[in-house]
């Protein structure tokens, strides 16, 4: 379709009509309503009906979009950079991931002796392009790997191992390998990975939890695996677990579902080969523990330190710690590795990475020059067995309006050099990136990324601001073709570093959780305010976008404040903040939010909940929720039944200001094809810049 044969807007809207229940429950002393309980259920012909109706009146809408055809092209060539990951070296051979620029998904390669070869390309076991590469992990000598695909983005993993040189397939699939680590033993006979339990072992409702370590030789059954640990603990514990280079030491974190409160544990394999305790959850702090090259046992915790700390012990006497880099209070530590006799640490500062060099014993040696003001995405070294480069790290870097690529950095040089850049070609739009803080409510200071055409604000501009603000997760500079096409059309964009992530440390999380959420909210909303007040945007020109939690965060701003902004993407949302822990993954979630099974905590739900705060005859914003059928962490019903309140309640003229719902099949909550990605993006632009006047 041309954008002159392009079908006209409707004239009119009629929403699908949904049953309306006069459902009231009394939870703990509230009278919570319901009404539309009905579309939880998928399965229900009157949810399948209604959602096939809203399908329908979704795309009668974003196909007629002005700008369509264009944006999809500019987002396709900004995506063409491809990508390229950081190198992980196994005896001299390096296994790294790269996505060319035609390829839908990347491809893992191996490099041998100067001569790539193609490992794993999801494409080509897939050709319909719904499978992805979720994990992989190389064995010590190089020899064998074991990789984790799934399908429709279910992210429900199965596990493969195979031959590097011949390609051959030596074991799998393994199921039920869903965020699995692998811990390679010498010789690659065997490895350590995290798979749950037998689904018939365990209640209905607890199917996607119950997991275990185990102990797994190549080719041998899974029913043969050694249960190695996670009986008699919390049935919601996640683990990762690493070997040491040598195959001594096993060492095991965990935490009960997303508790910042991590527990770990450490075995001589050489000994007894119990797993011995190092922290513990009862102990409240996160910290992860690794064994280096040189033998000891580091720990990276928070333990006294909120915005982190690097210890390090005897791995024979683990819980006999050293401070060897104490917490800094205006940087947060994010990683170390062991450098040829060095340390290498990674840290942000207000989201912005940076890199330092340290001597062993942990005294600051230098700061390590980064490319720019970006983000770090991993980094490497060469293991024992790689001849040369042994004072090398490789690293990951981007920002706005870079691609990631990868640069080495040499100890004896001190120079930091690109190693491989992004493998496609663009023309990237010449636009400004600044930093700027404001005040919240409370007058917490609170900074946010804003990328546009012009340093200044030359006048009000349509623009898009997103934000994620929980779980402790950070958002830093970044490459994104959605961020580029926007500004590049003459938008601007705005990311906000709110509370509840952990761009300031762990105290900047517990400030935007439980019974402190709304400062998320409030954060959020004076960004808005100030990108207002300093003349970038209007609120008739304003838009913001979130997904997951950052949906939860765009839900409760379209309802707390919704004359503040123009239209909103809710994408994958939770919504229902009464009623999130029956569904999926979501009991994993109190500790973040609080139970609505506690009298004290549904009060600060119900305070915020989007989907219980709809009121009618309030004049809304422009909504789209977008929600993925085959996402296993987030309920769709969160969206529909919201998409069905806004519709019932909302006194905007729904020609102007519409509320949709555009779901997708076969895809998940995260992972799925570049041409996918680009698809989803023009529904959503599109429809946020007819809202706010942006001309694409």
């Amino acid at each position: 379709m041309t954008e002159d044969s392009r079908a006209a807007l409707p004239a009119t809207i009629t929403y699908p009509t949904a049953e309306r229940l006069d459902l009231v429950e009394d939870l703990h002393g509230h009278l919570v309503a319901d009404p539309y309980r009905a579309l939880e259920d998928p399965a229900d012909p009157r949810t399948a009906a209604w959602s096939e109706a809203q399908d329908a009146l979704a795309r009668s809408w974003l196909d007629a979009m002005p700008g369509r055809e264009r944006l999809g092209a500019r987002l396709a060539e900004l995506m063409r950079t491809g990508s390229v990951g950081t190198p992980v070296w196994r005896a001299g051979r390096a296994f790294y991931a790269r996505r060319d620029p035609d390829q839908d998904h990347a491809v893992l390669y191996v490099l041998v002796d100067g001569v790539e070869r193609a490992l794993v390309d999801p494409s080509a076991l897939d050709p319909s392009g719904r499978t992805t590469l979720d994990r992989w992990s190389p064995s010590r000598e190089g020899t064998r790997l074991a990789y984790q695909v799934s399908v429709g983005g279910d992210e429900h993993s199965l596990l493969h191992v195979l031959d590097v040189d011949t390609g051959e397939l030596l074991d799998g699939p393994v199921d039920r390998c869903r965020y699995s680590p692998v811990g390679w033993l010498p010789g690659g006979e065997e490895f350590f990975y995290v798979r749950r339990v037998d689904p018939a072992l365990v209640p209905e409702d607890e199917r996607q939890f119950h997991r275990r370590v185990w102990r797994h030789r190549v080719g041998a059954p899974a029913s043969e695996d050694v249960n190695v640990h996670g009986d008699g603990l919390d049935h919601t514990y996640y683990y990762g677990l690493s070997v040491s280079e040598d195959g001594r030491w096993l060492v095991v974190n965990g935490a009960p579902g997303t508790v910042r409160k991590d527990s770990v544990w450490i075995a001589d394999l050489h000994g007894d080969g119990a797993l011995n305790p190092v922290v513990l959850t009862e102990e409240g702090a996160q910290c992860t523990a690794w064994i280096e090259p040189d033998g000891r046992l580091y720990l990276l915790t928070s333990l006294d330190a909120p915005r982190f700390r690097l210890c390090s012990a005897d791995p024979a006497s683990p819980r006999d710690w050293t401070e060897l880099v104490a917490e800094e209070p205006d940087s947060v530590l994010e990683g170390a590795v062991w450098l040829d006799g060095s340390l290498v640490l990674a840290r942000t500062r207000h989201a912005v990475s940076e890199l330092h060099l340290h001597d062993a014993d942990g005294t600051w040696v230098r700061e390590v020059p980064l490319p720019g003001t970006g983000s770090l995405h991993g980094m490497s070294t060469a293991d024992v067995r790689t001849p040369g480069d042994r004072d090398v790290l490789w690293f990951g870097w981007s920002d706005f309006t870079t691609p990631t690529s990868v640069y080495r950095f040499s100890v004896a040089t001190g120079a930091v050099e690109l190693h491989a850049a992004a493998p496609g070609a663009v023309d990237i739009p010449d636009l400004s990136t600044r930093q700027v803080a404001y005040e919240s409510a409370d007058g917490t200071v609170v900074r946010m990324f804003v990328v546009s055409g012009s340093r200044h604000p030359d006048l009000p501009r349509p623009t898009l601001l997103t934000g994620y603000g929980g779980f402790a997760v950070g958002r830093g500079p970044g490459y994104s073709a959605t961020t580029l096409a926007w500004a590049e059309a003459g938008g601007v964009w705005a990311h906000a570093s709110l509370r509840g992530g952990d761009e300031e440390g762990e105290e900047w999380h517990r400030a935007g959780m439980r019974e402190s959420k709304q400062n998320v909210f409030d954060d959020f909303h004076a960004a808005a305010e100030r990108l207002i007040a300093d003349g970038w945007t209007t609120p008739q020109q304003l838009s913001i976008m979130g997904g997951s939690n950052g949906g939860l965060l765009v839900g409760a701003a379209l309802t707390q404040r919704p004359e503040l902004y123009a239209a909103v993407v809710c994408s994958a949302p939770l919504l229902d903040m009464v009623r999130y822990e029956r569904f999926l993954l979501g009991r994993l979630w109190s500790e973040e939010y609080g139970s609505a099974s506690v009298p004290e905590e549904l009060e600060w739900l119900l305070a915020y909940s989007p989907y219980h705060r709809v009121r009618p005859g309030v004049e809304y914003p422009s909504v789209l929720f977008t929600v993925f059928e085959s996402d296993s962490r987030v309920d769709p019903n969160h969206a529909r039944k919201m998409c069905a309140a806004l519709q019932g309640a909302t006194a905007s003229d729904p020609t102007k200001h519409p509320v949709l719902i555009r779901r997708e099949t076969e895809v998940g909550h995260a992972g799925r094809s570049v041409s996918r990605s680009v698809g989803l993006a023009v529904d959503q632009l599109t429809f946020l810049a007819r809202a706010t006047g942006l001309e694409l």
